[in-house]
């Protein structure tokens, strides 16, 4: 087999398990509720974090002082 063809049946492979465990998580209440506050839980810690690092940086490099 050569590098590309194996490249592509372990794309093919990997997307074909996350459909699948995207649908047992959808199809599961419990895993559904869980995958929910998973995803609120990242958005709320990751975004603001991302935010203040931005934030400063800006200041930063815009040369204000404390």
């Amino acid at each position: 087999m050569t590098r590309p063809a194996a490249h592509t049946v372990a794309n093919a492979v990997l997307a074909t398990a996350g459909v699948a465990a995207a649908y047992v998580i959808l199809t599961t209440p419990s895993l559904r509720r869980l995958a929910v506050g998973a995803t609120r839980l990242w958005l709320g810690t990751s975004i603001p974090a991302y935010l203040l690092v931005t934030a400063g940086r800006a200041w930063v490099q815009s040369g204000q002082r404390a």
